[in-house]
């Protein structure tokens, strides 16, 4: 019966729907430009979630640790063919996004007789100066956008929405050390976690004429404040595990992917989120 285009477009209106549904107990992922590289940050139950792809190209995602199993192989093969067969400096994360990622995400979520993958993924490229880092997100549909600076990785549109908003409303992280940065992505991801967490608009329909987004913004505004924010990361690390890498535009050698030490990690952590978490 799929045959017929309403029921197609019913199709697949349920199985975004159902999609949806399955990334609200995600944990969102951040990835932001610092003054000497890029930082990626997200917490995971032990399965990793932050993986190199290619010497400057870094991967994050959230979703089903199959799926991102799968489409992390793919990239690799393919980024490492393409730095075979061309050279390294033809290796982007742009490339990667849409002749590798985008097609195949796109083909499985409208095969309506197939699984889709349940998938998020974060592409984020180093590159000469802070102005020239790219970040390429892709959602589980295929649509994927760039950015530039930050992107970030949450169970929804208006999550995501949130987390750019906090992020435009603290200073810079380009030039910043990356203590500094550490501490605003740590709070941008307290802020989708929080916002994934809210509780669903009164009517659980949204209200006509209004934005969903400005509505979930209601509902977590009380939640942008810093030292709250890092509480919620310290009651979160005291259960989870805390992921961190960065590429490193300083570092020597082609490779400049590098996860950060635990040792590393305690300096880093803010007084707040230290204070925190239970002991």
């Amino acid at each position: 019966m799929y045959e017929e285009p309403y029921r197609w477009v019913e199709a697949v209106g349920n199985r975004r729907q159902y999609l949806d549904e399955q990334f609200t107990q995600g944990a969102p992922v951040v990835a932001v430009t610092y003054a000497d590289g890029i930082l990626l940050v997200t917490v995971s139950r032990g399965t990793p979630k932050l993986y190199e792809i290619y010497d400057r190209i870094a991967l994050g995602g959230m979703g089903h640790p199959a799926d991102l199993e799968k489409l992390r192989f793919s990239l690799l093969e393919m980024a490492h063919v393409e730095g075979f067969n061309r050279s390294p400096s033809d290796v982007t994360g742009a490339r990667l996004m849409k002749y590798g990622l985008a097609p195949a995400i796109k083909q499985a979520f409208e095969e309506i007789y197939k699984a889709p993958f349940i998938v998020k993924i974060l592409l984020a490229e180093l590159g000469p100066k802070p102005e020239r880092d790219t970040f390429l997100t892709i959602n589980y549909d295929g649509t994927f956008e760039e950015n530039r600076r930050w992107a970030g990785l949450g169970a929804t549109p208006a999550v995501q929405a949130q987390m750019g908003r906090y992020l435009e409303s603290q200073p810079s992280c380009e030039q910043a050390p990356l203590a500094q940065a550490f501490e605003t992505a740590l709070c941008i991801w307290a802020v989708g976690a929080l916002a994934q967490s809210a509780p669903e608009p009164s009517t659980g329909e949204p209200t006509p004429g209004f934005d969903q987004s400005e509505q979930t913004a209601g509902a977590v505004a009380a939640t942008e404040d810093k030292a709250a924010l890092l509480a919620h990361v310290g009651k979160t690390v005291a259960e989870k595990s805390l992921e961190c890498v960065v590429l490193d535009r300083k570092r020597p050698g082609s490779s400049k992917y590098r996860a950060l030490r635990p040792d590393e990690l305690g300096t880093l952590f803010p007084p707040a989120v230290k204070a925190s978490t239970p002991t």
